[in-house]
């Protein structure tokens, strides 16, 4: 294996100084003659070097890596959002180091690991992030943002989908639909998706003078789902609409419904949140709310990028509608959706 070649040896066949050899490899590169610069650039051709990025980031403090944080990530939606997230970075010239918390495992925990490995940014999705270490990451200079998740009155920028309005249109959808035995299957507890999907929910609801819906917990896992329907349609009084409070669920919930010959949307409609690109299968064709991923993702780029320009700029809390995907999961007035 032929040995690495390092900026020494660029230096020496272009007979200029190692330092010459690193500015010209700066982001701005300074103080350096055409000349020099020429003749720099050609001996690494030449020597096929390529500069470290580790030096160039230990000079110019900015590795141009930005750490994203993630945990759950069995669930569609968020694989979909990592992709999402690698595109948008990759043409914005930086680079992502993905960190994923383990089933059990206290996000706060994994962070310090993060912090050391020297990023620009962090941005921290499906992982639930403490507002005590919020304040460590501001303090250590490290810019956060939290995507689809938010902490009110932390150090932190966040960009979510607006998840109360979300929760709203759905309930009005199905009032307006004749629905009259509503049930709400929650995801994970503590999770901001979830508290706000149930809030916006249960508000239309009683605005409307609806005094009693039911509720059952789940996890935002597909079993979960299930288990979380078939508690509900085994009761004495079973639904005639369910809100999941994310896709997956609802895939769960109608699979449950269809194994208790249930018919779907004639005798239950199912609702979910997110559209993963599962939920416009045919098997499934479920009504959701579609969040507006590529809008969120642009945002949350954008104020990661101001806040490593300007760190001391205060943090932004930003709210995305989302839009309401209407397929034939659910019993819309009085038509049948095929």
């Amino acid at each position: 294996m032929a040995k690495r070649k390092t900026s020494i040896d660029v230096a020496r066949r272009a007979g200029v100084s190692q330092s010459t050899v690193s500015r010209v490899f700066s982001e701005n590169s300074p103080n350096v003659s055409a000349d020099a610069r020429q003749r720099v650039l050609a001996a690494a051709r030449d020597l096929n070097y390529q500069p470290s990025a580790i030096a160039r980031a230990m000079s110019s403090q900015h590795t141009r890596i930005v750490g994203i944080v993630m945990a759950n990530i069995t669930s569609p939606f968020y694989p979909y959002v990592l992709e999402k997230f690698l595109e948008r970075l990759q043409e914005t010239d930086r680079q992502a180091l993905l960190f994923t918390a383990s089933a059990g495992q206290n996000v706060d925990d994994l962070l310090p690991l993060v912090l050391q490995q020297r990023v620009d940014a962090l941005i921290v999705t499906s992982a639930l992030l403490s507002s005590e270490m919020a304040d460590q990451c501001a303090q250590a200079g490290t810019p956060v943002v939290l995507f689809n998740r938010y902490i009110r009155n932390a150090p932190v920028s966040a960009v979510c989908a607006d998840n109360v309005e979300g929760g709203r249109k759905i309930a009005d959808l199905l009032l307006n639909s004749g629905h009259q035995r509503l049930a709400y299957i929650a995801g994970s507890a503590r999770t901001s998706t979830s508290i706000d999907r149930e809030q916006g929910f249960t508000e239309a609801l009683q605005a409307r003078k609806v005094e009693r819906w039911q509720r059952a917990q789940g996890d935002y896992t597909y079993e979960s789902g299930y288990t979380a329907a078939l508690e509900l349609l085994i009761g004495d009084q079973p639904p005639d609409a369910i809100f999941c409070a994310n896709d997956i669920m609802a895939l769960g919930a109608m699979d449950c419904a269809r194994k208790l010959g249930i018919l779907i949307p004639d005798a239950l409609s199912v609702v979910g949140f997110d559209d993963i690109p599962m939920a416009a299968w045919g098997a499934y064709n479920l009504t959701t709310i579609s969040q507006e991923v590529d809008t969120m993702i642009d945002k949350a780029i954008a104020l990661m990028e101001a806040k490593i320009a300007d760190p001391y700029s205060p943090a932004v809390l930003e709210f995305v509608p989302g839009q309401l995907k209407l397929r034939g999961s659910a019993r819309l007035l009085g038509t049948v959706f095929r």
